[in-house]
């Protein structure tokens, strides 16, 4: 299916050359003097290499058939991340390319879409807000403003973010999968 530039989003897969690609980073890139840009960083899905793209945005690009599923996490262990399909209890697994910088928020029993392409997992998407527990963060300096004097804290997935001063270890808190970035304390 052929698609303009400009529309390609993260997680999108293209065909390129007969190759499939997950797009890791698309940006719009309006200059004053001459003609707009879409810069598409991507990895090639059969090595891994990543490739950066540059098209005019009114470019078309081939974008590949892949169907959303979703599944259950159930487990990681050396061979990579294991998942079951919620409607046929089929398993499947993924390895740590197609993963990547989501690891960490791996949950459980979360619910995650895998994007399937000939019954190959290519992407996943995981919710946009997990939460975690603050392992460690430093005290609360007296006299600190609470405006945005952010300060350090490490999660209880072992990734560092930052949180508000009234934050102290053991709050639990929701924070964004795709950037680890702090959003609100957990409401539970």
């Amino acid at each position: 299916m052929k698609v303009i530039a400009s529309s390609v989003r993260k997680g999108n897969i293209l065909e390129v050359d007969g190759k499939l690609y997950v797009v890791l980073t698309a940006e719009n890139i309006h200059p004053g003097k001459g003609t707009p840009v879409s810069q598409i960083e991507m990895r090639r899905i059969s090595d891994g290499v990543k490739v950066s793209e540059r098209y005019k945005t009114t470019d078309q690009v081939e974008r590949a058939f892949v169907e959303d599923r979703d599944f259950n996490f159930l487990y990681q262990d050396g061979d990579g991340f294991h998942f079951m399909n919620n409607e046929t209890y089929d398993q499947i697994q993924v390895s740590k390319d197609i993963v990547g910088d989501y690891a960490p928020y791996l949950q459980e029993n979360m619910t995650v879409k895998l994007s399937m392409h000939d019954a190959n997992p290519v992407a996943i998407q995981l919710p946009q807000r997990v939460t975690l527990e603050v392992a460690e963060t430093e005290p609360v300096t007296k006299g600190q403003t609470a405006s945005s004097s952010y300060k350090p804290a490490i999660l209880s997935n072992g990734v560092r973010t930052s949180v508000p001063p009234h934050i102290s270890a053991g709050t639990r808190i929701v924070v964004m999968t795709e950037d680890g970035s702090y959003v609100e304390r957990a409401k539970d």
